[in-house]
């Protein structure tokens, strides 16, 4: 008991702003990206309907919304909407008949889309929305069979996070609200329908199907995909489904997933979503993952033969704790799942294929955060963010929710020790499952389960230097990895002339070796270093998309041209944003480049999804 008084005390402390709750001031579970009041009513259920017409790009049909209702004053219901058409509202109660309710649609915000307003004469149990999507919602991407690995069939596929699930389902657009769903999807008989429920792997192709989700989740974890898609299992509970011609290599690449679902139960308690299974979708797919429950979608540019990318289903798969199972509450609080998310990835990587690998990806990890921090104001580089009501949240997200986040938890885990660390986060991940909590909420929790125990371990100035404070706090102890030693040696006998590139000890690299060696270049190269480095190793036709990230950008910058007939292929051909915005970002430095860039873009446009595109055009809009 003695430690209440101190803990409160130093909440307050370390979370000033969050410890206000003034009229001005909203709680900091407050979702300042929603129109939703879950104060007064929330989602508590939701059945979808939909038909998929390709033809048409577009999801049409109804979502049934049960509500639980907390305030028994409240007679309107908000929801998140961008660009859907309504139709029609219906509200159902006990008496089981269903009656037509008024709504209404507000102005279009370029960030949020439209409130869509729903108003009733008495609080109904249940919301019938029957509505229409559009050809360019945001969430959904439409392939043409030409887009597909295959090149037979369509395909389409979600990506809800961060607000994206509002352009395709009516609902409280929040990670503030949690829900359980179930639904029945019609398509074409010859593709096969996939949901972020219970996929069962043995489910007959007929263009009629049913799913449940049982767990309730946050909205930015509901997803749908659909295509021409088969399934391979890895183990009795994870498996693969991919395209035909793709499903095979992809099984191979990642045979140790159920490994690493026994080793983060092992660290962290049970697997709680029944199922673990990988949709490999298409090149045009925006982000390496996504950590939809029961079924991460994860891109093709991972599979590169030798398993040296596999930290990303290490990743998706610890969302399983971190995110999908505690999960913020807003956007702004984004590190309580990517930087607990990133720290347990990195703990699996070490368990599962050595320190060596955890290390270097450490390294590699800390020194992105640093590079992108020099770019970054001051305000965006603490955990803790202040509120963002006019950011989106997808451009919010940075290195510092992941990287910072991750090094903060390495940084409790060093003071105390993982015999008490690690209990701690598994009693973490039980004491909140199924919850959305914020920082202020986490704070309490550590403070109460272990600084109380072992007071002399960290002082609450420490906390808020990680928590509240921008960049990386003086006493935090930087990753090392005696492999990189190696590879800065090679580097630096190369630039110094005492060594060509064929010359250099390369043979046994791994991927992550080779980002090292590129990112520690200088950033300009004279044409014959560029000319050397590629003849030796190659690395304009390399399929690794890590390490065409960094070359690319460099000889973009050291004037190497012979390189742009292979950088057009690439931004064609690949829509993960992160491997091609640093391209795009070193073209657009020069009017030739910007150019060339433009032209470039307009061919891969069409493959792009809709959050690549949209980065894409946003820089290629900036002025010199």
């Amino acid at each position: 008991m003695r430690v209440l008084l101190p803990l409160a005390l130093s909440i307050a402390m370390i979370l000033p702003a969050f410890a206000a709750k003034t009229h001005d001031a909203p709680p900091r579970h407050h979702d300042e990206h929603s129109w939703a009041e879950p104060d007064k009513v929330v989602i508590r259920d939701l059945g979808l309907d939909l038909r998929v017409d390709f033809g048409k790009k577009q999801l049409r049909g109804s979502a049934d919304l049960a509500l639980t209702w907390k305030d028994p004053a409240a007679r309107e219901l908000l929801l998140d909407t961008r660009d859907l058409s309504i139709a029609k509202v219906l509200g159902k109660s006990g008496d089981g008949n269903w009656r037509r309710l008024q709504f209404s649609l507000g102005e279009r915000d370029a960030i949020f889309g439209q409130k869509l307003t729903i108003r009733m004469k008495r609080q109904y149990d249940i919301v019938r929305i029957r509505y229409a999507t559009a050809p360019e919602a945001s969430g959904l991407q439409w392939l043409e069979p030409s887009m597909t690995a295959g090149k037979k069939h369509p395909f389409m596929f979600s990506q809800s996070q961060a607000i994206h699930a509002r352009s395709w389902v009516p609902l409280q657009d929040t990670p503030g609200v949690r829900y359980t769903y179930s639904a029945h999807i019609e398509t074409d008989p010859e593709l096969m329908a996939l949901m972020s429920a219970d996929n069962a792997p043995d489910a007959s192709r007929d263009g009629d199907y049913v799913f449940r989700m049982q767990q309730p989740i946050p909205s930015y974890l509901m997803a749908i995909s659909v295509g021409d898609l088969v399934f391979r299992p890895i183990s009795e509970r994870a498996g693969v489904w991919a395209e035909p011609g793709t499903v095979d290599v992809a099984v191979k690449e990642f045979a140790d997933t159920e490994r690493m679902i026994q080793t983060t139960e092992q660290l962290y308690g049970p697997y709680r979503w029944e199922r673990y299974d990988l949709l490999i979708l298409p090149p045009s797919f925006p982000f390496g993952g996504m950590e939809n429950p029961r079924l991460s979608f994860i891109t093709p540019t991972v599979i590169v033969g030798d398993k040296s990318l596999t930290s990303l289903i290490a990743h998706e798969l610890a969302h399983s704790w971190s995110g999908n199972l505690v999960t913020n509450a807003s956007w702004k609080d984004m590190w309580l799942n990517e930087g607990f998310t990133s720290y347990v990835e990195n703990r699996i990587v070490e368990a599962v294929y050595g320190t060596d690998l955890s290390q270097m990806e450490n390294v590699i990890s800390q020194f992105g955060l640093h590079a992108e921090m020099q770019e970054m104001a001051e305000e965006r580089q603490v955990l803790a963010l202040p509120a963002l009501p006019g950011v989106d949240p997808d451009e919010a997200l940075t290195d510092v929710a992941y990287i910072k986040g991750a090094w903060f938890l390495e940084f409790l885990e060093q003071r105390f020790g993982r015999e008490a660390f690690d209990p701690f986060l598994r009693s973490y991940f039980n004491h909140f499952a199924f919850q959305s909590i914020d920082t202020a909420q986490f704070v309490e929790y550590l403070n109460s389960e272990l600084i109380a125990k072992n007071p002399d371990a960290v002082t609450q100035k420490e906390l808020d230097a990680w928590l509240n404070q921008p960049g990386i706090p003086a006493f935090a102890t930087a990753a090392k990895s005696a492999r990189f030693d190696a590879v800065d040696a090679a580097r630096k006998a190369f630039l110094d002339g005492r060594k060509s590139a064929g010359e250099l000890l390369t043979a046994a690299w791994t991927t992550q070796e080779w980002v090292r060696f590129l990112e520690g270049m200088p950033e300009v190269l004279t044409g014959q270093q560029a000319v050397d480095l590629d003849e030796a190793f190659k690395l304009t036709t390399s399929d690794n998309g890590e390490i065409l990230q960094r070359w690319f950008p460099l000889t973009v910058r050291s004037g190497y041209f012979e390189a742009r007939p292979a950088i057009a292929q690439f931004l064609q051909r690949i829509g993960r944003r992160k491997l091609v915005m640093p391209t795009y970002e070193a073209l657009v430095a020069t009017p030739d480049g910007k150019e060339f860039a433009r032209q470039v873009f307009e061919k891969a446009k069409p493959g792009y999804h809709p959050i690549t595109t949209a980065s894409v055009e946003a820089l290629l809009a900036k002025k010199p």
